[in-house]
């Protein structure tokens, strides 16, 4: 019986001391896991300038009476820009500026890069 004892107290030491370990490898990974967070926002906001894009694009493209394939979405940290090569009316460039401002995220619209028939 007291071999039993002994070898439960010598396994419950090592558990312990290997916990131990794994614990403190653990916290000196934390600070790298921090930064790596940090990271990680950043590529967020990008994917939002990204979703805005891509978001704009299609609901232009859908809308009936908007040149739409001809119409060039730029975003940056939430700014859409609007530009073209083709002329639109202003019916079509306030349209297209309305649809975008819809968009959520959008914080503002810059269509001077539309030409005006």
């Amino acid at each position: 019986m007291k071999k039993f004892a002994i070898s439960a107290a010598a396994a419950t030491a090592l558990t312990l001391t290997m916990a131990n370990v794994a614990f403190a490898q653990t916290q000196a990974t934390q600070a790298p896991m921090m930064l790596a967070a940090g990271e990680v926002t950043e590529a967020k906001e990008d994917v939002s300038d990204t979703w805005i894009t891509t978001k704009v694009k299609s609901d232009l493209i859908t809308e009936k009476g908007i040149p739409g394939t001809d119409i060039k979405v730029e975003t940056n940290k939430g700014v859409v820009s609007l530009s073209s090569t083709v002329a639109v009316t202003d019916a079509q460039k306030s349209t297209a500026v309305a649809i975008t401002k819809k968009i959520k995220g959008v914080k503002a619209v810059s269509a001077d890069g539309l030409k005006a028939e």
